[in-house]
């Protein structure tokens, strides 16, 4: 009887630590999802932390790109507006976070070609720094969006693996979006 009773203890005990294991297994990649989420949020904050200086710059060359101007300016308030919640990462708020920041990254481009117009602020040297910067911040965002799309898919993965999947659901661990390439972005854009 003993002997039954220590075998049914281990089994138990063997078992907790099992889940307890999985779960803690979960909670680290989920931890190194929201870091890598830290990091894609900080590269956009930089971009847009160098958004008014482009736009003041540019505003005090040209004369005809007022439009332009307001359109940036308006991008850009919008991407620092919208958040995403690293708790439950909502697809929607996810999404309108992507779409944002799109939109921020075409208004920057389209002011960007707009200055081709203007020969003296291309070689002013504050415009090149400035546009050198912009540069690499959307290098470092595009390597940030993938370190993430990489933790989120080792953590989606897991939670949809046997047997981890025994002990995620119940602990209300869920798929998580990832960053994806815009509508139409297969296609080459064409020149003129």
């Amino acid at each position: 009887m003993r002997k039954t009773g220590f075998i049914i203890i281990l089994i138990v005990g063997v078992i907790v630590l099992w889940g307890v294991s999985i779960y803690n297994g979960l909670v680290k990649q989920q931890e190194a999802m929201t870091t890598a989420w830290g990091q894609v949020e900080n590269v956009y904050q930089r971009r847009a932390d160098l958004v008014p200086n482009l736009v003041a710059l540019v505003k005090n060359y040209t004369e005809y790109e007022q439009g332009t101007l307001i359109a940036v300016t308006e991008a850009r308030a919008k991407a620092v507006r919208t958040t995403v919640n690293t708790e439950d990462f909502d697809e929607i708020e996810f999404s309108a976070f992507e779409s944002a920041q799109n939109e921020l990254g075409k208004s920057l481009n389209r002011l960007i070609v707009s200055v081709e117009n203007y020969p003296d602020l291309k070689a002013n040297e504050e415009y090149l720094t400035l546009q050198a910067q912009l540069a690499g911040c959307e290098n470092r965002i595009q390597t940030e969006r993938e370190r993430f799309n990489e933790a989120a898919k080792t953590y989606n993965q897991s939670i949809r693996k046997f047997p981890s999947s025994l002990i995620a659901k119940p602990f209300g661990f869920e798929r998580r979006p990832y960053f994806e390439a815009e509508a139409g972005a297969e296609k080459v854009p064409e020149t003129f």
